[in-house]
């Protein structure tokens, strides 16, 4: 478990380090983030999809309800590199919902589960750890809760490797970006996707945490 928090401190070091770095590096084309993202999404036939700037760093992301693309200010009105990777893998997202990628309606299915799991999975899991020389009930019912957001960690790597290799075929194929700059696109969104791997594999960890605690239990009996 330190190994996984370590790591997962260093990837998001990295990934604000990145973000940083590529946002200096203003793109050739002089486009704006929230230009790129409009331009991908009317060349791939969705215009029922807004762009919209929201607050905060790094808080992009698509809404599939809303059916808008959420830029944070730096990559709404951004025109670099890093602004550019960012719109477009967002969009990525709304091209897998217009084309039905299956992991990402798999995803979107079990949303409203997973949420409610993960409000009261902790405390079950707790209460079952105490209770656990009486009974394996709560811990059992707890440890299958955190099973499922576990699973939602993992279904979401495909979802977010997919929108990435979305993205950077678009931007290097519409010349949105040179060379130089589309692999620091690439390096950007690397990056990106490496927080979501080491969140899965925290994820696992912990779930294999718990299990040994409930068999331990279970042989105990």
């Amino acid at each position: 478990m330190i190994v996984i928090f370590g790591l997962s401190a260093f990837v998001s070091w990295r990934l604000r380090s990145k973000f940083n770095e590529y946002s200096q590096v203003g793109l050739s084309n002089g486009l704006s983030g929230a230009e790129i993202a409009q331009k991908m999404l009317n060349e791939n036939g969705i215009y029922d999809v807004r762009v919209v700037s929201v607050e905060g760093m790094l808080t992009d992301h698509y809404n599939p309800q809303e059916k808008t693309v959420n830029l944070s200010a730096d990559v709404y009105y951004g025109r670099s590199v890093a602004a550019a990777a960012v719109a477009a893998h967002e969009c990525g997202h709304a091209v897998q919902h217009k084309v039905a990628y299956a992991p990402l309606k798999f995803r979107s299915a079990i949303v409203p589960f997973v949420s409610i799991a993960s409000q009261y999975m902790q405390w079950i899991i707790l209460i079952g750890i105490f209770l656990l020389q009486t009974t394996p009930i709560p811990l059992t019912i707890g440890v299958g809760l955190f099973a499922v957001t576990t699973l939602f960690s993992f279904i979401t790597l495909p979802v977010e490797f997919d929108a990435s290799k979305r993205a950077l075929a678009w931007v290097q194929n519409r010349g949105i970006v040179n060379e130089r700059e589309y692999g620091y696109a690439k390096d950007a969104l690397w990056w990106a996707a490496m927080t979501y791997v080491v969140a899965a594999l925290g994820s696992l960890a912990t779930l294999l945490y718990y299990l040994s605690i409930l068999s331990g239990g279970r042989r105990s009996d």
